[in-house]
Formats: structure tokens, sequence, C-alpha cells
């Protein structure tokens, strides 16, 4: 949104130093308390309520509307279906079809947190797709 207007702002969990420190702390010092962001909720313990601190993780609302699944999916399915994806060179296609005839029902709790586990597992298949194309990854096996 900034950018838009010709501003540049400075977000400080933006920094690269920080990003790439945060990127090598072990997954058990992150998960701290069995949380998500745990080790960050710890850090802010004295200065943030502790029903803010520790209050459920609420993202940002996605459609819940079953034409967005229902667009995903055919999405997906053409995918498959075309010669070209480079989806399948890394994730089993059988798997994936499996996944779209049951509309996820192998996934029986969220995934990484989210409200939308189905449509977004769906829509992160076909960025990853989208990703394998455009950089032109040379996928070795």
């Amino acid at each position: 949104m900034s950018m838009s207007h010709g501003l540049e702002v400075r977000v400080p969990f933006c920094d690269y130093r920080l990003v790439e420190y945060a990127y090598n702390i072990p997954t058990e010092f992150k998960n701290y308390r069995g949380r998500e962001k745990g080790l960050v909720r710890h850090a802010m313990e004295g200065l943030l309520p502790e029903h803010v601190l520790w209050r459920k993780k609420s993202p940002y609302p996605k459609t819940h509307n079953p034409n967005y699944l229902a667009l995903l999916s055919g999405k997906l399915k053409k995918l498959l279906e075309s010669s070209d994806c480079r989806l399948t060179e890394i994730v089993n296609a059988d798997k994936l079809r499996e996944m779209l005839d049951t509309n996820g029902a192998s996934f029986t709790k969220n995934w990484y947190g989210q409200l939308m586990t189905v449509p977004q597992i769906f829509a992160y298949f076909l960025q990853i797709e989208a990703w394998l194309k455009k950089y032109d990854v040379i996928v070795e096996v």
C-alpha cells in the first residue's frame, strides 16, 4: 500500500538480517509452549497484556464461498491434465487426483493453523506450479 503512494516504509520485522536469524531458529523454539510464534510471544511477556499475548491466532479472513473451492479444484484438475504440468515433477499426481476427487477429505485437521485447509492447499499447489514455470526450475531426481 505504501509503494502505491510513493512512500518507502521500513518495517523492522522485514530487515533481512532478522529474517535470516529467525529462519535458522530451531522449530521447537519458534513453537515455544506449543504455540505458533511462541518465541515472539515469550519475548513480549511483560510488555503486552496476557490476554493479547497468548490469544488464539486470527488469520486474515478468507472467502468461505464454495465457489472458491470449486474454482481452485477446477484449475488444479486442468493443470494435471495438461502436458506441461511441472508440479508432478515433485508431487505425486495420483495423490493430487485423489485429493481432488475427495475434496481433500484426508485432511482431518487444519493445516498450519489455517481456517480453510483444503482450498489453501490447492491454492499452494497452483502457486508452486506458477513458480516452477516462471523461474524454469530444473528438478533433478
